[in-house]
């Protein structure tokens, strides 16, 4: 968030988030509700009660005329990530400081997330009239910040809405196409990329932008030709350029192109940290190893990329099996889009591999202190580690936390009723997945998990099939989907129409997570319809392929006992 230094300074959520370090009970000693509200505070975050504490700023912030503290709030409820609370505190601030361009931006960005889009815009506006950069400048600043909010819509639309009033601003039209990427609409980014061209036609960096409109339209090969031919008529080429030649050319699945375009920019300019990254990547999704691991630990060297140079010699220690080191990597990568699932891998590592669930659960609540803004996935992850080792009920407590703190969140709620399921709770997993299902009624995943489980666990078939049948109208290529239609209609006795869609599943699979539970469906299936001889021969083969499957080994239990 560097670049957002000014009005949007208050977002570095991260930088700010010592609590209220400067807001003492010194600073108001005649507001004695207000400093019994941040003790109040203060203490549930001592104790992990981050709503609790987000509530407890707030209504601090309701009270005093100290604009400080409703500033402090308002970053505690977005760092956390509870946005309403945190809106209602912004609010506050925006008055208590009369109305300043901090205050604002965060009024403005909270308001979007709240769907308030008018009440976002009137701020955002304003503040692009006051800016004393260029409008299309701050508005380039804006697109790219709001990049990471998950309305890309809302957001493309909002950018869109803004650029208006400043038609002959090429940094206008660049925002509209970082937003419009971001919502999908390939062929409007390019568009708006072509017309930035036209604005200023001597920037590179719009002609690569444009090119990569193009190669996010999935025109691949013209853009690795419009980029070749910039690179190509340029006598001093851009290594930027090259850069995007080599992800392109990845993208096509060229790695030998895209390694000797990197290989050429690491000869010109050997401090060249973006291109030495890639050629990193590419190494490791290619195998070798140790070229990888070299070029991650010139990165740490250079002191660039630090975090993604850490998370990648993680997964190398990790695929070589040296735990210690992987674990010692992977807990050092706290910032970055790679910060949570490197803390989830270490944290795993520890309690399963180690048997030391103490040190992982150390090592989660050290992070989620060090990151707020991942301290509610953290009670996830704890939830999944407790559920790995067994200790169901502890699993339980956290998903109920994360559920209160999250109650939009689907990953959570259907995580909550998976576990229900498999401690034998299962009045309580179906009234979950019926809940859900009330709450996402278009979502394929939980129309499918609510229905797969109907159709496993109970003889409510028919409402199964309805509702597995409209999970595959949102997601008709689902290969997890089109399994469970072909159990559901196993259970209802339709063998034949079983089978087809089973092995439809089975063939869009391919060997994934999964495959093998569907090889045990089709087991079954065949076994049903007394084709005893082919059923045996699948399961031989599948257990070939997946020896410790437990789908597998159920099916040999119940059907093939006596048959080696």
């Amino acid at each position: 968030m560097q670049e957002t230094r000014g009005w949007l300074a208050a977002l570095s959520l991260c930088a700010l988030i010592a609590i209220c370090g400067d807001v003492t009970a010194a600073e108001e000693p005649d507001y004695t509700d207000v400093n019994a509200y941040i003790l109040q505070a203060e203490m549930a975050l001592q104790r992990n009660d981050y709503l609790e504490a987000v509530q407890e700023y707030r209504k601090a912030a309701e009270l005093s005329d100290n604009p400080e503290i409703a500033r402090q709030a308002t970053l505690t409820g977005m760092a956390f990530g509870f946005d309403d609370e945190a809106l209602r505190s912004a609010r506050r601030w925006f008055d208590l400081a009369d109305k300043s361009n901090e205050a604002r931006a965060v009024v403005a960005q909270l308001s979007l997330r709240a769907g308030e889009t008018r009440t976002a815009r009137r701020h955002f506006s304003e503040l692009l009239e006051k800016s004393e950069e260029p409008p299309g400048e701050k508005l380039l600043m804006l697109a790219r910040f709001l990049a990471d909010e998950e309305d890309a819509e809302q957001v493309d639309k909002l950018v869109r809405a803004l650029a208006k009033p400043y038609p002959d601003s090429a940094a206008a039209h660049r925002a509209v196409v970082t937003t419009a990427m971001s919502s999908g609409d390939y062929e409007h980014a390019e568009m708006r990329a072509r017309k930035a061209i036209e604005l200023d036609p001597e920037d590179i960096d719009l002609r690569l932008l444009y090119a990569r409109t193009m190669l996010s339209a999935g025109k691949v090969d013209e853009a690795i030709d419009y980029t070749a031919r910039l690179i190509g008529d340029d006598p001093d080429p851009d290594p930027s350029a090259r850069v995007e030649l080599a992800i392109m050319y990845m993208m096509a699945e060229r790695p030998d192109d895209a390694l000797s375009q990197l290989s050429q920019v690491m000869l010109e300019q050997p401090q060249q940290w973006d291109a030495l990254r890639l050629m990193g990547i590419i190494n490791f999704h290619a195998g070798n190893l140790d070229a990888a691991s070299a070029d991650f630990n010139d990165l740490l060297d250079m002191g660039r990329h630090d975090m993604d140079a850490l998370h990648y010699l993680g997964r190398i220690a990790d695929f070589r099996e040296d735990t210690d080191r992987a674990i010692q990597y992977y807990r050092e990568v706290t910032r970055g889009s790679n910060a949570l699932a490197s803390q989830q891998r270490a944290a795993a590592l520890l309690a399963l591999e180690k048997d030391d669930l103490k040190a992982a659960i150390r090592l989660l609540d050290d992070f989620a202190v060090s990151s707020p803004q991942d301290a509610v996935d953290v009670l996830r992850i704890k939830a999944q580690l407790f559920a790995s080792v067994d200790r169901q009920e502890d699993a339980l407590k956290f998903y109920n936390k994360a559920i209160r703190y999250r109650p939009d969140d689907e990953r959570i709620a259907l995580s909550r009723a998976e576990l229900l399921l498999r401690m034998g709770r299962l009045d309580e997993a179906l009234d979950a997945y019926a809940e859900a299902v009330k709450r996402w009624p278009k979502s394929a995943m939980t129309l499918n998990a609510y229905g797969y489980t109907l159709a496993d666990r109970t003889d409510r078939f028919r409402e199964a099939e309805k509702l597995i049948r409209k999970a595959l109208k949102f997601e008709p290529d689902s290969a997890a989907i089109i399994d469970s239609l072909g159990w559901v209609l196993f259970k209802l006795g339709r063998l034949d129409e079983a089978l087809l869609e089973l092995e439809r599943a089975f063939a869009k699979m391919s060997g994934e997570e999964g495959a093998d539970e569907v090889a045990a469906h089709i087991v079954e299936t065949l076994a049903a319809l007394d084709r005893r001889d082919a059923a045996l021969e699948r399961l031989v083969a599948a257990e070939e392929q997946w020896p410790d499957s437990e789908f597998l080994a159920n099916v040999r239990e119940r059907l093939f006992s006596d048959t080696p």
